[in-house]
């Protein structure tokens, strides 16, 4: 019989470069989750700093990664609780890398991933993982890859983390309603929404996987602000979201039954097609740790 695990998805405001003030205001929703006996929490991209890298103020808060990322291995370990921390910016000499991690129950990093598809404005700020493979991991709810906010745009990413077996696919994301373009916004105001949605849907159907997807929320409409899209959920096949939430703050709890993924492939056989001798979109089933010649370069 599968597994059945109980997630949090924590869509969380981060308040401008109020650094102490999101983090405090993220534990306190990670013990609010550990409470209710859920088994990982999830947090959003940026949810630290916001998204300011011009503000002088910015760096300072990527140059303390360390005391965020050791805080949080601290408190899985006291709750219990499996924890992906959103993102976290760190400084890496001239470098600024937007990393995430899971951190299991006792507090170890089981895995760590550094943005590789980076939205157009973050990249004058931020290095690229570039050509390093995406890698799926062991952890306590199973194979895990981990993917983050403009990741989700390409199926490439996907399709190398559930070759090498991964069934639950977490997203880290800081997504506005105002990431679209201005001609965008003339054919649909909610274009995003509707990127966002039907996205994460496909994604879940053509992979047979899960996914998790843990965006920044807050208020709405204020330009001092952002106009978050929200829109955290669990994804799966045959039904879509679960628990998803709207565009505010908020915490959504849900209870991920594993079975549905096997379901899913028993009718869909996505994985079974890939694992064929000879598939045809082969390029696409690279082994983990094989590299390429690009990776050779690098």
């Amino acid at each position: 019989m599968a597994p059945i695990y109980k997630i949090a998805v924590i869509q969380l405001y981060p308040k401008p470069l109020a650094a102490s003030t999101n983090h405090a205001k993220a534990i306190s929703f990670i013990r609010d989750a550990a409470a209710q006996k859920c088994d990982l929490a999830v947090l959003p991209e940026y949810h630290i700093s916001n998204w300011l890298p011009d503000e002088p103020a910015f760096k300072s808060i990527c140059d303390d990664y360390q005391k965020y990322i050791s805080a949080y291995q601290a408190l899985a370990k006291e709750l219990n609780i499996c924890v992906v921390p959103g993102t976290i910016v760190e400084t890496h000499g001239d470098e600024l890398h937007n990393v995430a991690y899971f951190i299991s129950k006792n507090g170890e990093i089981l895995s760590q991933y550094k943005k590789k598809n980076l939205w157009h404005p973050e990249r004058p700020h931020l290095t690229s993982s570039s050509h390093t493979p995406h890698v799926a991991f062991d952890t306590p709810l199973g194979k895990v890859g981990l993917l983050i906010c403009w990741d989700l745009a390409f199926p490439e990413a996907f399709r190398e983390l559930i070759t090498q077996g991964a069934k639950t696919i977490i997203i880290p994301t800081f997504w506005t309603m105002s990431d679209c373009n201005e001609a965008g916004l003339r054919w649909n105001p909610q274009a995003e929404r509707v990127f966002l949605e039907c996205t994460l849907t496909a994604r879940c159907f053509e992979n047979t996987c899960c996914v998790v997807f843990a965006n920044a929320g807050g208020p709405v409409g204020k330009k001092t602000t952002g106009d978050y899209a929200g829109l955290s959920q669990v994804a799966v096949p045959f039904v879509g979201a679960l628990g998803k939430l709207g565009r505010e703050e908020g915490m959504s709890v849900v209870n991920l039954d594993m079975q549905i993924l096997e379901d899913a492939e028993d009718n869909y056989k996505v994985r079974a097609d890939i694992a064929q001798e000879g598939w045809h979109y082969g390029y696409t089933a690279r082994p983990a740790g094989q590299d390429d010649k690009a990776d050779s370069k690098l």
